[in-house]
């Protein structure tokens, strides 16, 4: 009946004009906490005549009744228990009140006390002081949380319509803890309807903050669509991160979308959680086992260095900089071309750390004479080189460009490490490398060819040599500059469609932090030559890949964003490997890191082939320049590519 007659003021203009109104002023709130307190004092007044019998004149009233009023009213400007918002009372709101009438109350009987000992009579019954008491507090409190639920429940119907409705997996202590904070949130996000317990398979019915706790006994997601809920918020702390990704799968592939939240012993601030429930990223649905670091070896080789990065604006570069400021280097020598990322990240690394001092360097690497000077200036003992071309199509359309900054810039750096006594140069390098069908492949093995066979020289010569030169070789990075998932995050948030090049294609992934982990790790355990390849996990299908994205923004594919398919394009191939057909593989002591062992070159013919490349590269064609590639890499077959006729 109460329910049916709010339906019908919610929906009258009324009901509409008093779900739009504003937060009342304080003076009305103060205004009304008086007017409940004169309603308590004429129910006490009331209870005390039919206790006694006892009619009082109106003087009486006013003062015996009035004082009460009066010294409470006082409190509650004392205590500011009407500054708060009324629909948004909290625990605290009422132990303000509590503490507010107790206070009037105290006072009130040690002024009846003091009264007593000067005039030998009480102004006060203490029996009537006690039930005012307790009147007025329940109904200050009452007044309070009917107004809460009042606009919970009938007055903020629009609100609610917009509230997530979620369950949330597990029923333990940090489930609790999360229920009652998202309860709490304001304003809220979720319409919490119960709770999914894994571990208790009992039929019999529990609740849990007045929510029911459903046993998973069936899917997930017949659960969810039983509750009629939309979302699911993982708060179990017993899950492995198998189990976690197989639920996320389950509930995206039914349209249910999925947040997490961290253990509550891990948050900063329990009262703040907006922040902290978060949609699952595409990079946590990578089924692979965490990175265990040798980081004893990592700083035996880092600390107290001076340590150069190239392309350290790059998403590679910035974040190889980013861990190797936590090994405490000396000195951290930043190289790039692009200006305002350049700047950025200094000011980023600034805040980061005090200890270790960074320097910048506006330069590009393919200017050999820019470099000869960074060397001079800051002597390096380890450097990362990431600067690279590697956007595919681009370097079809330039293949000049890809030559001068993946082999002349590479050429460059390495010839001066040797030149200045580096003691080690990490080169990061690419799947595309591998029996390449790419200009920007193929470029990169010719780079990955001049560092392998310059160390080999040496070698063979019977030359001492400081610098060892290692090559690390890994696919896809997430989230990396121009990678796949910003650019189909781009095209969600523009509402599609999601463009993918062939419905077959499959690629290597790895997050980028996980991709310097074992840059670091490599170029740490390299003794000299060797090209590193990572575990790259399973290969991913993309067109999985952009369902997934889809699914995790909350929307359906091919229903709310399409999916098109546009064709291949220049230089791509449907896969990509991590070695080449003549290569094999040795395991070393990270189970996630082997050393591709291939077949050595000789330095003096590599050398001879690249100068010729790049003397005369100016006054080439673009078939010329290509077709010289191909002989420098004889694996390199164009795929999708004008240069495809350069095969034949």
């Amino acid at each position: 009946m109460a329910s049916s007659i709010f339906e019908v003021l919610k929906n009258s203009i009324l009901g509409r004009r008093f779900r739009n109104i504003g937060y009342l002023p304080r003076w009305i709130i103060f205004a009304i906490d008086v007017f409940i307190l004169a309603i308590a004092s004429l129910i006490t007044y009331l209870i005390m005549y039919s206790l006694t019998g006892a009619l009082h004149t109106f003087e009486q009233i006013f003062i015996k009744y009035g004082s009460f009023i009066f010294v409470n009213s006082v409190c509650f400007l004392l205590y500011r228990t009407y500054s708060g918002i009324i629909r948004h009372s909290t625990f605290i709101d009422g132990v303000k009140l509590l503490i507010s009438t107790t206070t009037s109350y105290l006072f009130l009987l040690l002024f009846n006390f003091a009264w007593y000992i000067f005039t030998d009579n009480h102004l006060f019954i203490n029996t009537r002081l006690f039930i005012n008491y307790v009147i007025s507090f329940l109904l200050l409190f009452l007044f309070r949380i009917l107004i809460k639920y009042i606009f919970e429940k009938y007055m903020n119907f629009e609100d609610q319509k917009k509230l997530i409705k979620a369950v949330i997996y597990g029923a333990d202590a940090n489930a609790f803890s999360v229920a009652n904070a998202l309860r709490a949130e304001n304003p809220s996000r979720f319409k919490l309807l119960g709770f999914i317990d894994k571990f208790n398979l009992s039929s019999a019915s529990k609740s849990m903050l007045n929510l029911p706790i459903v046993n998973q006994s069936k899917k997930i997601y017949v659960i969810l669509r039983s509750l009629k809920a939309d979302a699911l918020i993982i708060a179990e702390k017993g899950l492995s991160k198998e189990e976690t990704i197989a639920i996320v799968e389950e509930c995206l592939e039914f349209n249910f979308k999925v947040f997490t939240v961290p253990l509550i012993t891990d948050w900063e601030d329990q009262q703040q959680i907006s922040n902290k429930v978060k949609s699952f990223e595409i990079e946590d649905l990578l089924d692979r086992k965490p990175i265990v670091l040798d980081t004893q070896s990592i700083s035996n080789q880092l600390k107290g260095k001076t340590v150069l990065i190239t392309g350290a604006a790059g998403s590679i570069g910035s974040e190889i900089t980013r861990q190797v400021i936590s090994f405490k280097p000396r000195k951290v020598i930043l190289v790039d071309q692009a200006e305002t990322p350049l700047h950025s990240l200094r000011l980023e690394l600034n805040a980061l750390s005090e200890e270790v001092s960074i320097r910048t360097v506006l330069a590009d690497v393919r200017h050999r004479t820019a470099m000869e000077v960074v060397f001079d200036k800051f002597k390096p003992d380890v450097v990362y080189h990431a600067a690279a071309y590697k956007h595919v199509p681009l370097m079809e359309e330039n293949p000049s460009q890809a030559i001068y900054t993946n082999v002349l810039g590479t050429k460059n750096l390495a010839d001066l490490s040797i030149k200045h006594n580096v003691e080690r140069f990490v080169m990061v390098s690419t799947d595309k490398a591998v029996n390449p069908s790419s200009v920007m492949g193929a470029s990169k093995r010719i780079a990955e060819k001049y560092v392998q066979t310059l160390h080999h020289k040496y070698q063979d010569e019977g030359i001492s040599m400081r610098t060892k030169f290692i090559t690390t070789r890994f696919g896809n990075v997430l989230g990396s500059n121009g990678s796949i998932v910003p650019l189909f995050a781009k095209q969600i948030s523009e509402g599609g469609p999601l463009t993918i090049t062939h419905p077959d294609i499959i690629r290597y992934f790895m997050t980028i932090p996980e991709a310097c982990q074992l840059v670091l790790e490599a170029g740490a355990m390299g003794q000299g030559s060797e090209i590193f390849i990572f575990d790259m996990g399973k290969q991913v299908k993309i067109i999985d890949l952009a369902k997934k994205m889809i699914r995790l923004a909350g929307f359906i594919p091919y229903k709310d964003i399409d999916i098109k398919i546009i064709g291949l394009r220049p230089g791509e191939k449907l896969y990509e490997e991590l070695l080449n057909d003549t290569s094999k593989t040795l395991a070393t002591h990270n189970e996630k890191i082997m050393i591709a062992q291939e077949l050595p070159e000789n330095y003096q013919k590599v050398h001879e082939k690249i100068l010729d490349l790049l003397e005369n590269i100016s006054s080439m064609s673009n078939d010329e320049i290509v077709s010289r590639m191909k002989k420098i890499v004889p694996e390199f077959k164009s795929m999708n590519s004008v240069f495809e006729t350069l095969d034949a």
